[in-house]
Order: C-alpha cells, then sequence, then structure tokens
C-alpha cells in the first residue's frame, strides 16, 4: 500500500512539473529554459538524425507498398474499361455490317419485287459431315414454310427444308443434294444447275448446241406458285464451258454469287412476285477496262511535245497567208485600166477576159456574125450595098 501511494504520488508530481514546463515555453519564457534546451538538443539531436535515417526508408517502403496496392486497382479498372470499350466497338463494326447487308438484301428483294422475312443465321450444319445446311433463327411463328426460297443481297442461297416454332433449316445452293432450275440472261437458255460442295456448281443446259461462254450469268427459272423457287434470283456465272460434241446436253461450270463460308443475315422469300422480274435482279456487269494507261513520264513528254507542234503550227502557216494577201492586195492594181465614169472600161476590160478564156473554137467569127445578123464588121459592110440595091 505505501509504495502504491508514493508511485502515485510521484506521477502526480511529474505531471505538474510537465504542466509548468508547457505553460512557461508557451508563454516565450526562454531564460530558464534556453540552457536546458539547447543541451537537450545537442545530445538527442544526432540520435533523432539516426533514427530517422534507419526509420524512414522500412516507412517509405511501407508506403509503397500500401500505394503499389492502390494502383494495381486503378490499373485493373482501368484494363476492364478498355475490355468494355473494344467490345462496343467491335459490336459497333458488325452491327454497321449487319446494317450494310440488310440494306443490300432489301435492295435484292425491291428489284425482284420479293416479299421477304429477314433471319439470321445461328448454326452450321456442315460440321455433321452429312449436308451443307444452316440454321436460322425465323419459324413457323414468322410465317416461314418449307420449300421456300432463302436469299441474300448477292443472290440465292438455297431453299427451306425443315422449320420449327422458331428455327428453320436450308439446304444450301452448293450441297450436292440441292438443284434448281436456271435459266442464262440474255440467251435463255434453260438448264438445271447442281452443288458440288466447295467446288463450282455444275449446269447441265439442255441445249447441247447452245452459244455460252465465260462471263455469261444465270437466274432461277421458277417454280410453280414460286415453291421452291422464285423466279429471277441470281445464281452465279459462267467460269468454264466443258466440250461436248455431238451431247443431247451441255455441262457448265458456273461461280456463285454468294459467299457461303461468311453467311450471316438472309431473307426468306414468304411470297413470290406477280410477275417474272427475269434479268432485272442481276447485279451490273462490270464496264469494260480502258485501255491502260501510260507512265506520268511519258504522258508529260507527249503533252510537251504536242504544246510544242501547236506553238509552231501557227508561226509556219502566217507567212504563206500574208503573202497571198498581198499577192490579192497587189492584183486589181496590175491587172489593167481603171473603169470609165461610164463604166466603159469594166466592160471591155470583161469581155477581153472572156475571149482570152474561151476557146478558139467557140470564139465568134465573121461567118458566124453574118448568118446570125449580130453586130459585127461583115454585117456594118453589108448596110450601105443594101442601100445602094434600094436606090
Amino acid at each position: 500500500m505505501r509504495d502504491t501511494r508514493e508511485s502515485r504520488l510521484l506521477l502526480v508530481l511529474l505531471v505538474a512539473v510537465s504542466f509548468a514546463l508547457i505553460t512557461v515555453d508557451l508563454r516565450g519564457g526562454s531564460a530558464p529554459l534556453a540552457g536546458a534546451r539547447s543541451a537537450a538538443a545537442a545530445v538527442f539531436g544526432p540520435v533523432e538524425t539516426s533514427v530517422a535515417g534507419a526509420v524512414d526508408p522500412v516507412a517509405d517502403a511501407i508506403s509503397a507498398v500500401r500505394e503499389s496496392g492502390r494502383y494495381q486497382e486503378e490499373l485493373q479498372r482501368l484494363r476492364e474499361e478498355n475490355a468494355a470499350l473494344r467490345q462496343q466497338a467491335a459490336g459497333a463494326g458488325v452491327d454497321q455490317t449487319r446494317v450494310a447487308e440488310l440494306d443490300a438484301l432489301l435492295r435484292t428483294a425491291g428489284a425482284g419485287r420479293y416479299r421477304v422475312t429477314p433471319a439470321q443465321v445461328v448454326a452450321v450444319g456442315a460440321a455433321q459431315g452429312f449436308s451443307w445446311t444452316v440454321t436460322i433463327d425465323a419459324g413457323e411463328r414468322d410465317g416461314i414454310a418449307p420449300d421456300m426460297t432463302v436469299i441474300n443481297g448477292d443472290g440465292l442461297v438455297g431453299r427451306v427444308t425443315s422449320v420449327g416454332p422458331t428455327t428453320a433449316t436450308v439446304l444450301l445452293a452448293i450441297d450436292p443434294d440441292f438443284t434448281a432450275g436456271t435459266r442464262m440472261a440474255g440467251t435463255n437458255e434453260i438448264g438445271m444447275a447442281n452443288g458440288q460442295g466447295d467446288q463450282p456448281i455444275q449446269l447441265q443446259l439442255l441445249n447441247g448446241n447452245a452459244k455460252v461462254e465465260a462471263g455469261d450469268r444465270l437466274v432461277t427459272f421458277g417454280s410453280q406458285e414460286g415453291r421452291p423457287f422464285v423466279p429471277g434470283v441470281p445464281v452465279g456465272e459462267v467460269v468454264a464451258v466443258e466440250a461436248t460434241p455431238g451431247g443431247l446436253t451441255r455441262t457448265v461450270e458456273v461461280e456463285p454469287f454468294v459467299n457461303f463460308t461468311s453467311l450471316d443475315l438472309v431473307g426468306v422469300v414468304v411470297e413470290p412476285p406477280r410477275t417474272d422480274p427475269r434479268d432485272s435482279v442481276l447485279p451490273p456487269e462490270p464496264a469494260e477496262q480502258e485501255p491502260a494507261q501510260q507512265e506520268p513520264a511519258q504522258q508529260d513528254e507527249d503533252r510537251q511535245d504536242e504544246d510544242q507542234q501547236n506553238q509552231a503550227r501557227p508561226q509556219g502557216g502566217r507567212e504563206p497567208a500574208e503573202d497571198s494577201d498581198e499577192e490579192s492586195d497587189a492584183d486589181p492594181a496590175d491587172s489593167g485600166s481603171e473603169p470609165d465614169a461610164d463604166g466603159s472600161g469594166a466592160e471591155e476590160t470583161d469581155a477581153d477576159t472572156s475571149d482570152a478564156r474561151a476557146p478558139e473554137d467557140e470564139r465568134p467569127t465573121s461567118g458566124a456574125g453574118d448568118r446570125d445578123g449580130d453586130g459585127g464588121a461583115d454585117g456594118d459592110e453589108d448596110e450601105p450595098v443594101r442601100a445602094d440595091e434600094g436606090d
């Protein structure tokens, strides 16, 4: 008990002394404590510096660890935002592509007056190895039925084979089991097109003597009531013609207009056109290529030569023109006499000129003057003779 009381008394005393020193220091009483403060600074200053030098790196390391965690969180957040922005950009690119495909599909449908239901390819059946088919996200609820023509902005895609409530299966035009009646644009030659997988479509023309060459295009011939094929849908372009002399049919290889490896947006023709669009749905033929242009250097040289010729041509043609003008101006002065007041001089000049130019056979003679009775030299001599006879 005694030790406890002494300890409490000592603690209270120390606290009182501390408050007293603090009060004196705050009041600016530096004189009483100046020596003690200087002595304490001299003793504890180096110790504080050493301790600070040893403790600061540790504190900095701890702070760096804490800041590193915060920076890592910020970096992760920025990475997530970047990934989200990239995904949005990719989605925007896909949307733009689909808008372009939809625009091409509607343009083709409008040219052929087909009523279509757009659909998107959601699955490919060729991976099974049995047939070249795709699944679209449109079915009975969308008015899709079997044996409907499927197109896209480029041409014929295939035909619907089976339909579910919300999906449908499409047999592609390149499937070996696919067959469609076709008609050659321009010549109207009829044939049957058969798919060959990843090879060009094979076309059998019913006319073995049909005139066909590479670059000719064909469209679907059409079926009764527009099923399974509506008329006028572009199919492809002839790339090769097999020689079959004397054959009943003619075999032709056709490259399809549709790129079957990148199908995305298609349209199912739910209502055929009232009239056959014939060849109006075909894309415009490419313009004929112009001859290869000369190199720029050669074009410059040719242009310089042409300019020199144009500059030299007027200079060479002026002198003869001036000479001819001078001669034409000088001829009237040298031609002869001036006309009299009554114009007789001009008449004589014209008469002399006409006599000089006329052939000698056509010039008047004295005998002719006598027969004609015109005023001539002989005519003048006959008059006095007649007068004498009268007397």
